[in-house]
């Protein structure tokens, strides 16, 4: 599961799977590379457990949006490193849309909240 800081609550579900898809754009990366980049970019406000992101990888390969070959790190060990493919870019494009409405619908709630207030 993708978690806050401290007094923050957790994401909405099914954040993870958009995070590390779109993480993947870039460039293969292997799990820990994954997490690492999830938690510099978000500057440090999201971390990505191990216990939730190797599932989350696991259930990417199996709807087939990454694919995972090993190879070597910087530091020549040897990890499994994953590539987003091109049906996973085409489901990248529909959750990044589905979150922005429910964003936008996440606001106007709280815009109406705030007039009636």
């Amino acid at each position: 599961m993708v978690t806050r800081m401290a007094k923050n609550p957790d994401l909405l579900p099914g954040t993870l799977d958009m995070l590390i898809l779109k993480t993947l754009t870039r460039a293969p990366l292997h799990g820990y590379g994954i997490a690492q980049s999830i938690r510099r970019i978000s500057d440090d406000v999201l971390t990505v457990e191990e216990g939730s992101l190797y599932p989350a990888l696991q259930r990417l390969l199996l709807q087939r949006w990454v694919k995972a070959e090993w190879r070597k790190t910087e530091t020549n060990r040897r990890a499994r490193f994953y590539t987003l493919t091109a049906a996973g870019r085409k489901q990248l494009g529909l959750e990044v849309s589905q979150f922005r409405q429910m964003m936008a619908a996440i606001g106007r709630v709280l815009e109406d909240a705030e007039e009636a207030g």
